[in-house]
């Protein structure tokens, strides 16, 4: 018996995802879940499920599909439905995938609270939480693992992870799109009711790809951290911004005694990047190049990438190459016998993110197969998360220094 998996969330981001896990070959099964009843219909016709979706398994709600037989689900929601969507899936009996992060709220006593609930869930439950943060898949951190494991690094003394992303360059429209949704409409209106008492959001309260990199290099978790921020003074800002900060820096210690710094910006002049360094006593990571006192050696994307299992690999790139054909108005298999270019078969075989998606579909089925704690699990995923919620406390105190929550390392 294979694995059976639930889409939950059918939105522009499902679509990168949909695919792989259709394709993946440990899925057996695929069910369909939107309250946007267009978009189930959409997917359950669509040929590329045909051999792994039954009729019966499209559902309106996120309480239907919990009822429903399935092994795991994968829960690409707006990010503030993330954490109790979670928390119903697990209690439910299911595995859970979610996309990043753990939750999104402009009160930071609230993540926290769900960070813990979460937590608590998956330890009470004894289900399986996985955290979609695409920076540990790509292919810069999974090199700077591997060399970490080899102790090339030495002893770290400093990391910096940085996630610029300006409004301008597709911002707006995302919002603009969220909020044309069901769900979205229902945001608008709850935001109303945090803006009356005075909440202030911003960019740390959305850290995870800023955040992963150092934290999973380094195998190390931010103890306090001091932050200041920047706030947009462009009044045409308002309409996005809302109130929010705009930019937060952040300086944190580390439990291994290095220092990171975390830069999320949101008004910045730079064309965007998600990346981070890693300095340590006897080797560099910096800028796809390891260096250390006396060499610099620049590396290829495909250099620094793990390697799927060749199976794996194979029914992904088949099942992307049957998503094209439909894309294109062709039959699914038009492209079943031809060959991709390797460039193309990397982008469409791995996915967006830095060729990220492949991976942690791949990761989260695989530990659901061998029930085991998945890579990125929720301790993992709570380091990402409480960094930047102490850094966004810090931020609206003027850089006072915050102790850091933790709930420890994941078990064995």
């Amino acid at each position: 018996m294979g694995i059976s998996v639930g889409l939950v969330g059918l939105g522009a981001f499902m679509r990168s995802f949909a695919k792989l896990y259709a394709s993946h070959p440990l899925v057996d099964r695929v069910a369909f879940c939107d309250r946007e009843a267009d978009r189930v219909a959409k997917y359950a016709k669509n040929p590329v499920f045909a051999k792994k979706f039954r009729e019966g398994d499209a559902y309106p709600s996120l309480d239907a599909i919990c009822k429903a037989d399935l092994d795991a689900l994968v829960i690409i929601t707006q990010p503030w439905l993330h954490a109790p969507q979670c928390v119903q899936a697990l209690e439910s009996g299911k595995h859970v995938y979610s996309a990043v992060p753990i939750v999104s709220l402009p009160d930071s006593d609230e993540m926290l609270d769900w960070c813990d609930k979460l937590v608590k869930t998956v330890q009470k439950t004894g289900k399986h939480y996985m955290l979609g943060e695409t920076t540990y898949y790509r292919p810069e951190a999974m090199y700077c693992r591997r060399r970490a494991k080899e102790g090339a690094f030495g002893d770290f003394v400093y990391a910096e992870g940085e996630y610029y992303h300006d409004l301008d360059n597709s911002l707006r429209d995302v919002k603009r799109h969220r909020e044309a949704s069901q769900a979205g409409q229902e945001w608008v209106e709850i935001k109303k009711k945090y803006k009356a008492r005075g909440a202030i959001a911003g960019p740390m309260d959305y850290p995870t790809h800023s955040t992963c990199g150092p934290i999973c290099v380094m195998n190390a978790h931010a103890t306090k951290v001091s932050c200041f921020s920047y706030k947009s003074t462009d009044p045409k800002d308002e309409s996005y911004f809302e109130g929010a900060l705009a930019n937060e820096t952040a300086l944190c210690r580390m439990s291994n005694n290095a220092v990171v710094r975390i830069n999320e910006f949101r008004k910045v002049a730079h064309p965007g990047s998600e990346i981070f360094r890693v300095f340590g006593t006897e080797g560099t990571f910096r800028e796809e190049s390891w260096r250390d006192r006396k060499t610099t050696t620049p590396l290829t994307m495909q250099e620094m990438r793990d390697e799927l299992p060749s199976e794996v690999y194979k029914a992904l790139d088949l099942g992307v190459r049957m998503w094209n054909a439909v894309e294109e108005g062709k039959d699914p298999g038009y492209y079943k016998d031809k060959d991709f270019a390797p460039a193309d078969v990397a982008k469409a075989v791995y996915g967006g993110h830095g060729g990220s998606h492949a991976f942690l579909t791949h990761e989260f089925i695989s530990s659901v197969a061998e029930d085991r704690v998945p890579a990125i699990n929720v301790w993992e995923a709570a380091r990402y998360m409480s960094l930047g919620i102490a850094a966004h406390r810090s931020a609206l105190k003027g850089g006072e220094l915050v102790d850091v929550a933790d709930w420890g390392d994941a078990p064995k």
